[in-house]
Parts: C-alpha cells; structure tokens; sequence
C-alpha cells in the first residue's frame, strides 16, 4: 500500500513445516534463484503471510532464495520496470500510474482482496456515510497514495464534492488528531487506526472504501521482461506467496508468532492491538480464489485515477494485470 505503515523462536512449537492448502512445485537446488521482494518501508505484522511462505520453506520449495527489503513504492516501481528488480508488492492504484510513465510492470497477484482505506469518526460525531463530511474537517496523511486514491474514490461514488469538505494534511498522526478532537474524521486504514483508537477506549464509526466502490488493492507486481523470459519463475513466486498467504488466513495464531521473528519490537508492541490489526487484515485478503484480480476492480481504479487528473486517459488494462499465473 502506498506505503504500508504498519509494524516479525520458537519453531518446533509453532509447526513451521507444515503443509500448507496450495502446494509449491519442487525444483532442483541448482535452479535455485535469489529473490528480493521489494515491500513497503518497514516490515509489520501485515507481511505476516510472506514471513509464512519464508519459515515454512515454500519459496525455497520453490527454488527461491527470498530476500525482503523496503522501500517506498514509487522507488519499487522504478527498479522493477527497469527490472533491476524482478518482484515487488504495491498498492492498487501503482501498477496503471506506472504503466502511463512507461514503466512495464504487471501486477500477477492479488494480495488484498478489498482496498483497505476508510474514513474513520467518533462513534458520538453523527458522521456514518459520505455525505455526512459535507461541512467536515478531514485529517488525510497527504494528498498522495492509497489513502488520497480510497478518499476520492469514496466522495466520487456518493456525489460529494471535494470542494464540500475541509481536507487537511496532518502526516500519519490520524489516531491522534481525532483523539484529540483537531479534525471530525481522518482517512485511515480500516484495519489498523480504527484497532488503536478502539483499544484505547475512543469507539468510531468507520466508513470503508471497499463498502462503495471495488477497488483494486495490494498485490504482487513484476515486468514484462520476466513474464517473457522467465514465466516459471513468476508462477513460482506466485504459488509459493499464495501459500503463505492461505496458512495465515487459516491459522492467524502461527502467523502471528512467525512475524515476531521478522517484525523488531513486535515482542514488546501491545499483543491485543496488533493481533487485531492481523485479524482485521485477514479480513481483506479472503477470497474464493486467493490471488485472484478481478477485471471490473481495475476498471474502477482506472476510472478514479482519470477523475483525478492522475492518468490523462484509458490505458490497456489487459497489459496491467493478469491471472495466468494463479494455480
């Protein structure tokens, strides 16, 4: 996402070698390949399900020697177009914007099933849909990203005018600024903002992007140059990635455990707050086919980012993302 901002031994207790529902294909130990996964800034519990396909040895099933690095996603982009790079996990709205700068990245995966930015409101304030901010202060990290995406997104498809509603860059202290009543609503990741304000006694009424308008969301990109010359490897990566992910949605627990092994400081991190952002994440990634992107979500995303004034026009989708890839 843009950016992710969220904040991974004891392995024989947590059954690390367990089977997992997708199965990864065998391969020689010379066709091994050193992968780096590129990933937002810093590692967090949300990541859990790549901790997962690490520990459990699906990437190196797989004939992946995995890597995770951070970084901002449009430095991501530029070192996966260029292909400098071969894989790397964004947000939604990366892979068109990339493609209309000429970048030929292609988006293989679906992580997140439903765009994960809301607009979060005390529970007492009245505010529950869209057009209740009309006349409202909003508290945005920035006018860029995922969340600037998901708070257009979601005034667009209710008819709210942006001129309508006060938006104020406050940076990433949404928990704080609504707390401390500085704005009326802030735009946040509703499976992370709404978990701390909850936890520390301040109920809100959170208004979901996902609730009015399909969008697509987090998921794993490659280029063009790999899709040509290695296929196998992206259908690898795929299904090694696909089975991390299934074992966190089915046993959040070990997921949970594993990422303490990745996620410096989750040891001492408030356990009950950051095992709800992992449970209100899982919420997210669900689906009948894990890993599936659908057609009409991108559709959408196109649409917004033309309203926006982000893309000049159509591109070809069909070039932007794929399922081929899937098991």
């Amino acid at each position: 996402m843009s950016a992710c901002r969220f904040v991974f031994a004891i392995v024989l207790v947590l059954g690390l070698t367990a089977c997992s529902g997708v199965s990864t294909p065998q391969v020689d130990e010379d066709e091994s390949v050193h992968i780096r996964l590129l990933m937002g800034y810093r590692p967090d519990v949300q990541f859990a399900p790549l901790y997962v396909a690490a520990e459990r040895g699906y990437y190196e099933d797989a004939g992946i020697d995995i890597e995770f690095s951070h970084m901002p996603e449009t430095e991501a982009l530029q070192l996966v177009g260029a292909n400098e790079i071969q894989f790397a996990i964004v947000s939604g709205e990366q892979t068109p914007l990339a493609r209309a700068q000429g970048l030929p990245v292609v988006y293989v995966m679906a992580w997140w099933q439903d765009f994960p930015v809301g607009i979060a409101a005390s529970r007492e304030s009245g505010i529950e849909t869209p057009v209740d901010l009309v006349g409202k202060r909003v508290g945005i990290p920035g006018l860029y990203g995922a969340s600037y995406v998901g708070y257009r997104a979601l005034l667009s498809t209710s008819g709210v005018s942006e001129m309508d509603v006060t938006l104020d860059a406050i940076g990433y202290n949404q928990v704080e600024a609504l707390y401390e009543g500085q704005e009326d609503a802030v735009v946040i990741y509703a499976n992370n903002e709404p978990v701390q304000l909850e936890a520390q006694g301040f109920p809100v009424n959170v208004i979901r992007v996902a609730d009015y308008v399909h969008l697509a969301s987090n998921g794993l990109i490659t280029n063009e140059e790999t899709i040509q010359d290695r296929p196998d490897l992206v259908r690898r990566m795929v299904d090694a990635t696909l089975s991390g992910l299934r074992d966190a949605i089915e046993d959040p627990d070990m997921a949970y455990e594993v990422a303490k092994l990745y996620v410096e400081g989750l040891e001492q991190a408030d356990e009950a707050v950051m095992r709800g952002v992992l449970n209100a994440s899982i919420e997210f990634w669900k689906a009948e086919r894990l890993g599936y992107s659908d057609p009409a979500s991108w559709e959408n995303m196109q649409r917004v980012l033309i309203e926006m004034g982000l893309l000049e026009g159509p591109i070809d989708l069909s070039q932007a993302f794929t399922n081929e890839y899937l098991p």
